[in-house]
Formats: structure tokens, sequence, C-alpha cells
């Protein structure tokens, strides 16, 4: 099931990236975090894409992902 699993990823630029897992390329760039998530829902019914969520926090670790 992993294959079908998509990442969404914030980028340097500042917009964000829609990612199959292990790609090294983006398979769609968008200006929003919620215009992302939904060219994920559409384009992989049935899946929910991970989103990375990072929090610095003097606890636990900063990369983290949450389901969208």
């Amino acid at each position: 099931m992993t294959d079908k699993k998509l990442f969404i990823e914030r980028r340097e630029e500042g917009d964000y990236a829609v990612k199959k897992a292990k790609a090294d390329r983006a398979s769609a760039v968008f200006d929003t975090q919620a215009e992302a998530i939904k060219w994920a829902r559409d384009h992989n019914p049935g899946h929910s894409p991970d989103v990375e969520r990072v929090r610095y926090t003097n606890r636990g670790k900063p990369d983290q992902w949450r389901k969208a």
C-alpha cells in the first residue's frame, strides 16, 4: 500500500509539493497546503495523504507527519 501513499511537504520556496513515497520529484506543486491536500485526495481516492508538520518544541523530533 505504501506505493499509493502521497506526502505533502513544504518546500524552501514556501509552496507545497505533493510527492509519492521515495520520489525525487514532486507530482504537483501548489501555493497553499489546502490546494495540495485537495489535489492529493482527488488523485488518490481512498487514501489519505500525509502532511508534513514541523514544530520545534523542547521535546520530540521536529519532523512529524499527520493524516490530512
